[in-house]
This record gives structure tokens, C-alpha cells and sequence, in this order.
């Protein structure tokens, strides 16, 4: 199974020989594709044959290019991930809106509970109330209980003057965070022979990533959680590469222990379980050792 994060981060020439990405600046570098599960190049000085894209693609190799800023804004994503695309894409156009609003409810009430334990870990008595959200609940979480939480779990975490409007350190270290995970999921969804407009709960016609936004919202507390870690005052090189190996960190998923990468996988798989077999309860979730 892949689990190498492969980052670019200056002047380089990327091409494919023989089953390996060959990474040619100052020194030659080469790594086998069956490695690779990642490769963010944060240079525009980087220069890619549409040989080797073509091999990433075939590979399911997420890509992720940054722009001028440094920042991850798009990534290359294959017309087909799975054999069965065509099928699987007829199946999510038909998936029930009873169904996709009990997955939605799983996924929100699982968010707010990781918030909550996040709180409880750091010894903030704002977790109390995350609480009270949870047994608020409702279905498709019509009163907003995953809203009111965030505001309350931003504060708790960053001030009362936090907002996540905010053009600040904190706020750049988070949106670079979750568009790395947001490209993990868009990778599996792809991968699994979907399409990442169409999503449960999130339906922006803007947002190209809709299926993945609603799919990743768990997974924002493991970002949350390394921001927080790492009392970010700047935003550069060593604040990314930590965020970036997120993905790379262990949790538990089904009993297991596994990366983040692999668990994203897992998770995703029992998603479109349950969405296809009409069963919220096939949905497997990680646990984080805090």
C-alpha cells in the first residue's frame, strides 16, 4: 500500500522511467510509483512530462499544485477512477435523500463529538456545551447544531476574537491543513469510481469538490488539533511539511491502528457502503489518541 508524501518544494524537472517518478535538480532522485500516495509540488519552477502525469493518473497518485503563494489550488484528477465508473456515478445520482440525509447526520453529529473531545483533552469547559449540541441532534441537522458548535469550538480553541473570516496565521495554517485533506478524499472518491460534485449535504454549483466536503468533516480535528500543537505565530516551510504529515499520523479505524491516509480510505469505502445499501450503520469512523 502507498504511504510516501512526495513534496517539491523547489526548481526541479519531474519525469517517469521505468515504473519511477525521476526528480532531477541538483542531485537525480528516483521513487517508485507503488510508494507514492501524494505528490505536492509547491514550485511553479517545477516542470512535469504528461508522460509521467499520465502514469500518476493511471496509479490514482494524488497531485496537488500550489500557486506563487505557496498554496495548495488545484490538483489532477483522472476522468475515470474505477472500471465501473459509469455504474457507480448512475448509482450516486440515485441514491435517496433519505439515505443521504441519515449519512449527513452520522457525519455531523461524529464531527461535533471530535470537536467536543478535542475540547475535553485541552481542558476547555466550552467542551460541556459541544455536549449539549450532540443530544441536540436532529435529522439532516435541521436547527444547525454543527454551526453553533463551530463557533463556540473556534473560540474555545483560538479567543473570543477568532473568526474564521480572519486574514491571519491561524487562519492560513487551517485552510492549508484542510486542502490537504480535502485532496485526500477527492482522491478516494475518484478512486472509487464516483464524482465529487455531487454531495450529501454541501451542493455549491461554484464547488467542484461538493461529495468530498461533506466527507472530510471529521477529519477537520486532526488539523484543528496540529495548528493548535504547533502555537503557530508564523505560517512557512516547517508549519506545512508538519501539516502535510498529517496524513502520515496514526489513528484508529475498525479496530486497527493505521495512517490517516489509509483510514481516509477505509472510511470513504464505508461511506458508499452505506449509501448503497441503504444503512447508515455500515459507516466506520476513526478514533484519534489525544
Amino acid at each position: 500500500m502507498s504511504w510516501r508524501i512526495v513534496v517539491i518544494s523547489k526548481r526541479a524537472k519531474l519525469d517517469y522511467q521505468m515504473g519511477c517518478m525521476v526528480v532531477r535538480n541538483e542531485e537525480v532522485t528516483k521513487i517508485h510509483l507503488g510508494e507514492i500516495s501524494t505528490v505536492l509540488i509547491e514550485s511553479t519552477a517545477v516542470s512535469i512530462t504528461t508522460s509521467l502525469l499520465s502514469e500518476l493518473t493511471k496509479k490514482k497518485i494524488k497531485v496537488i499544485f500550489c500557486d506563487e503563494k505557496r498554496n495548495p489550488s488545484s490538483e489532477l484528477i483522472g476522468y475515470y477512477g474505477s472500471h465501473d465508473t459509469s455504474n457507480k456515478v448512475r448509482k450516486q445520482i440515485q441514491w435517496s435523500r433519505n439515505i443521504k440525509d441519515a449519512v449527513w447526520t452520522e457525519i455531523v453529529t461524529e464531527k461535533i463529538r471530535k470537536q467536543k473531545e478535542l475540547l475535553e483533552y485541552l481542558g476547555k469547559e466550552e467542551s460541556g456545551v459541544l455536549q449539549s449540541y450532540l443530544n441536540e441532534i436532529c435529522w439532516n441537522d435541521e436547527t444547525n447544531r454543527e454551526g453553533h458548535a463551530a463557533k463556540v469550538y473556534f473560540n474555545a480553541l483560538f479567543g473570543l476574537a477568532f473568526t474564521r473570516t480572519e486574514d491571519c496565521v491561524v487562519n492560513a495554517a487551517l485552510n492549508y491543513g484542510y486542502s490537504i485533506i480535502l485532496s485526500a478524499f477527492t482522491r478516494e472518491i475518484v478512486a472509487g469510481g464516483y464524482i465529487t460534485q455531487l454531495g450529501l449535504f454541501h451542493d455549491n454549483m461554484f464547488n467542484q469538490f461538493n461529495f468530498a466536503s461533506d466527507l472530510m468533516e471529521p477529519f477537520r480535528i486532526l488539523v484543528d488539533r496540529e495548528v493548535v500543537n504547533m502555537a503557530v505565530t508564523e505560517f512557512a516551510q516547517e508549519e506545512k511539511m508538519r501539516l502535510v504529515n498529517i496524513l502520515n499520523q496514526e489513528v484508529i479505524i475498525d479496530g486497527k491502528k493505521q495512517y490517516v491516509n489509509n483510514a481516509v480510505k477505509i472510511y470513504c469505502k464505508s461511506v458508499f457502503d452505506a449509501l448503497n445499501e441503504n444503512d447508515s450503520a455500515l459507516i466506520r469512523f476513526y478514533q484519534f489518541e489525544l
